[in-house]
């Protein structure tokens, strides 16, 4: 075991706990109820929002298209796409600011996987994972109805 102690000790302790925040990709703590990295304050892992609905899939967007919205910086594959939300954000942004839709239908948040989605009535909805999309699609109707009477406590608690 190796003990570290004293002045550089602690600081060697807090960059490795700073560090590890910056590669886990940990939500913004800045007052946004959009699922982003600490870092940039990127939205839903980079991935771009329109292709989801333009392509049918996920797919990662570049650093050379972004528009700022909501407190985050959203990333798109092109140049249309970026216009296409720039114009209309509501219309492409994922329900519940980008956050496990399932997990919100429990009554808190969780990060997502950009390859688990749904558009259900033409809004996005994403999850944690392949798995809790399976639990999800149990009862959409009814997740959605539960996540909707959630979403205004959830955002109030992640804007403070």
């Amino acid at each position: 075991m190796i003990t570290i102690t004293g002045p550089l000790g602690r600081a060697f302790f807090v960059f490795v706990f700073v560090f590890g925040l910056v590669l886990t990709g940990a939500t913004a703590w800045a007052g946004s109820s959009v699922n982003a990295s600490f870092l940039g304050s990127v939205a839903i892992e980079g991935t771009d929002p329109v292709a989801y609905f333009k392509q049918g899939r996920a797919v990662k967007g570049s650093g050379d298209f972004t528009h700022k919205w909501n407190g985050a910086t959203w990333r798109f594959a092109s140049q249309a796409n970026r216009d296409a939300f720039a114009a209309a954000p509501q219309q492409y942004a994922p329900q519940f600011g980008g956050y496990c839709a399932w997990a919100v239908s429990q009554g808190y948040t969780a990060s997502i996987d950009p390859e688990a989605w749904s558009i259900v009535d033409g809004k996005l909805y994403l999850n944690y994972s392949k798995g809790v999309q399976t639990q999800w699609k149990q009862d959409i109707p009814g997740n959605i109805a539960k996540a909707e009477a959630n979403w205004p406590g959830i955002a109030k608690k992640l804007s403070n």
